[in-house]
């Protein structure tokens, strides 16, 4: 067993395409389980704190009351199976394959045939597109196996953030953990995947700070919350990850993109100055753009600006 891992392992490094190819791949099924997640994960959470709020205002005498249901169905990432939210039929295997079930069943049910969603399909091909991307930044390796893990969660948080203005702590929270536990088992080489311990502890914690103390400003002076806690969280898990030196970058980029779309957004739509637009996929984005490019970017501003040699 040992011989055939190492032959493949030897194999993937000395061609990078196949390494690539193989990596597109599995970003299609890791997209097809995304998707389930992104769907699912905040309607778990809605269920949790209504059962939490359930047991809090009830009367404590009340023994019914406060202990849920024992033929309560089951709801979760895996129970119940994936079904039509039209007809309820449920999905068979040959119907699951992520872009290819789409495209032969005409992006229609293959029961009721009411329209599916042409987001299930696109959100398999940019997850494949940006796995592959790691795939061919840091080769074969533990820091592309860690680039794809950290990618995969910045892309479910965006969405679910972009669908319901939500980052889940059962999200932000592991990817900072995560990040901070690869910073312990050691530092790879400059640019690469884990960054030493005390940089990613900074980031960590002046990334939460930063966003947490523009918050608060914000809200003594305009007397309301300018940005969920999620955000604070999620910038703590990009500093946790890519050190405390990349915060800078990221921060602008996401600033100057959110910017650029709102203002778009108050031109097209009219929308008012008081509408709320999600910051969480502005920060993944920019967190995942200075994960691949981070110190082609700083160093080209530098250049820009006559401030490096």
């Amino acid at each position: 067993m040992q011989t055939i891992l190492g032959n493949w392992a030897s194999l993937l490094q000395a061609s990078p395409t196949l390494w690539i190819c193989i990596v597109f791949v599995f970003g299609l099924l890791v997209g097809s389980f995304l998707n389930v997640v992104i769907h699912r994960v905040p309607i778990m959470l809605e269920r949790a704190w209504r059962e939490e709020a359930e047991y809090i205002l009830a009367p404590k005498s009340d023994a019914a009351a406060v202990q849920p249901p024992a033929d309560k169905p089951r709801y979760n990432l895996v129970t119940p199976r994936s079904a039509c939210t039209k007809c309820g039929a449920l999905i068979t295997a040959t119907q699951n394959i992520p872009v290819i079930s789409y495209l032969m069943l005409g992006g229609k049910c293959g029961s009721c045939r009411a329209p599916i969603s042409v987001r299930y399909p696109l959100v398999e091909l940019a997850c494949a597109a940006l796995s592959a991307m790691v795939a061919w930044r840091f080769g074969f390796g533990w820091p592309a196996l860690a680039g794809l893990v950290f990618t995969w969660m910045l892309l479910a948080l965006a969405l679910i953030d972009l669908d319901h203005k939500l980052l889940p702590d059962d999200i932000t929270l592991p990817l900072l953990w995560l990040g901070l536990l690869l910073a312990l088992a050691g530092a790879s080489s400059p640019g690469s995947l884990p960054i030493d311990l005390r940089s990613a502890v900074i980031g960590a914690a002046a990334g939460y700070m930063s966003l947490w103390t523009v918050n608060q400003t914000y809200e003594l002076v305009a007397h309301r919350q300018g940005m969920g806690n999620g955000d604070f969280k999620l910038l703590a898990a990009l500093g946790a990850w890519m050190g405390w030196q990349k915060l800078l970058p990221i921060i602008l980029l996401s600033a100057l993109t959110g910017a650029l779309v709102g203002v778009t957004l108050m031109i097209l739509q009219g929308r008012d100055r008081r509408f709320q637009i999600p910051f969480g996929p502005f920060l993944a984005a920019a967190g995942w753009i200075t994960l691949l490019w981070g110190d082609a970017i700083v160093t080209w501003y530098l250049r820009v600006n006559g401030l490096s040699a």
